[in-house]
């Protein structure tokens, strides 16, 4: 005797990893410009111009080579911006913002957009990433708190909030400046 699911019970979700490989992640591209700015429009609110991170980026194009975006069929549901900056003399690239749609958190779409994006640029020969973002989600990227006075920032930030990453072991040895937006 063959057992069968009843049909009146609700459908289990997909594992993560079957829903991960379930997604085109790709370079963002011009024509993903609206769509990824509907979806910080709706992660972030309008809010998201006053940060300080927001202000570092303005005006200053994002890489397109490391910046990825994540669908689900035609439905856009996460994206990761690279932007290229100087710490003093030393050339690094901001990161952010990182989204996912609220509904798919949890599920491992940003924490993928992460490590690719972060794989490509230090394939391509960058040496540091900086942020503004939680420790403990960001631990496992390497990133780590910014020294105290290392970096000045373009606008207020919470120390314990700004973080670097090391592309390359040692890059950050040293560092020391004023973050501007450019390359």
């Amino acid at each position: 005797m063959t057992a069968t699911m009843p049909a009146d019970l609700p459908a289990q979700p997909l594992p993560v990893n079957a829903f991960l490989n379930s997604l085109v992640i790709r370079p963002e591209r011009s024509a993903d410009a609206d769509a990824v700015e509907g979806l910080h429009a709706a992660v972030f609110g309008p809010g998201r111009f006053a940060r300080t991170a927001f202000r570092l980026r303005e005006g200053v194009p994002h890489d397109p080579d490391f910046s990825l975006v994540a669908f689900k069929g035609e439905d856009l549901v996460g994206a990761v911006r690279l932007t290229p900056i100087r710490i003093g003399e030393t050339p690094a690239l901001l990161l952010g913002p990182l989204c996912v749609r609220p509904e798919l958190k949890n599920l491992g779409v940003g924490k993928t957009l992460m490590r690719r994006s972060m794989e490509a640029a230090r394939v391509a020969g960058h040496r540091l990433v900086l942020l503004v973002g939680d420790l403990s989600y960001y631990w496992p990227f390497g990133f780590r708190v910014v020294p105290p006075g290392a970096v000045e920032m373009p606008g207020p930030v919470d120390p314990a909030r700004l973080l670097i990453a090391e592309l390359v072991a040692g890059a950050s040895e040293g560092l020391h400046g004023k973050a501007r937006g450019g390359a």
